[in-house]
């Protein structure tokens, strides 16, 4: 089985279970996002500014690794053409239990991110891409085809996990005390099976720890010019939250020549 495959099947698994993020927006937020009253997030916490936006009526928006019934479906009522494209079919479904419940129009394709041979070059005027990558083993292809299916003058949204947070021991990290155990270049793939199976669970998906080279640097070497930076946290929610923020939201803009 490869990595792909391992990780659809674990998302569709984490579905079943309910993780946060697998769970559908309610009619209430959609109602309040077609009155123009909306928010999404690409990291954990803090909603994205609506300056990171364009106009969303009309607009071509894909929503890259976003499956769950959350991104597309609140962008798809506040008045975007949103294809919605997910490596999980049972994160697909939750977007299309969405649509139908709401009379969205919302498209769904199942595949993977670094491949994205079934759109035209220039096919979208924005693409919306939350904290996936973590899940490939290599993200400057995802960068590269991000930037041919975007139009020029076109930006992209996205977060990541700062590269430290995966190099903690996690025996100890739940406790509050961050001792580095890993070194650059990590995986979960380096974690013996019984290891693997006590942190983080016998289905959890294989998640890689990039680099900012690859984060920043591969979309730099894309094409991609960076506009805009935030950091965010877990909310408050986890140990590590008080003493360092372990995400990053960036916008980048494919140049118009």
């Amino acid at each position: 089985m490869t990595i792909f495959e391992f990780n659809r099947r674990a998302w569709d698994e984490l579905v079943e279970s309910g993780n946060r993020w697998t769970v559908p927006v309610s009619s209430d937020d959609i109602k309040r996002a077609r009155e123009g009253d909306w928010q999404v997030l690409l990291t954990p916490s803090l909603p994205v500014p609506h300056t990171w936006f364009p106009d969303l009526r009309g607009c071509r928006l894909l929503c890259l690794s976003s499956g769950g019934g959350q991104q597309g479906p609140i962008l798809a009522a506040a008045g975007a053409e949103v294809t919605v494209f997910d490596a999980s079919a049972k994160q697909l479904e939750q977007d299309q239990f969405v649509a139908r419940r709401e009379g969205l129009s919302l498209e769904t394709i199942e595949g993977d991110m670094a491949d994205l041979a079934c759109f035209d070059d220039e096919a979208f005027d924005f693409i919306f891409h939350p904290c996936s990558n973590c899940f490939a083993e290599a993200i400057r292809p995802i960068w590269q085809e991000a930037y041919r299916v975007l139009r020029p003058g076109g930006s992209i949204v996205s977060g990541f996990v700062q590269p430290f947070h995966g190099l903690f021991d996690p025996a100890l990290d739940k406790q509050g005390i961050f001792q580095l155990k890993f070194s650059m270049p990590h995986s979960d793939l380096k974690v013996s099976e019984a290891d693997r199976a006590q942190w983080f669970g016998d289905h959890a998906p294989i998640e890689f720890v990039h680099s900012l080279d690859d984060q920043l640097g591969g979309q730099l070497d894309a094409g991609f010019l960076i506009a805009g930076l935030y950091e965010d946290d877990w909310g408050g929610s986890e140990p590590i939250d008080r003493l360092i923020k372990s995400f990053v939201a960036v916008r980048s803009i494919k140049p118009v020549s």
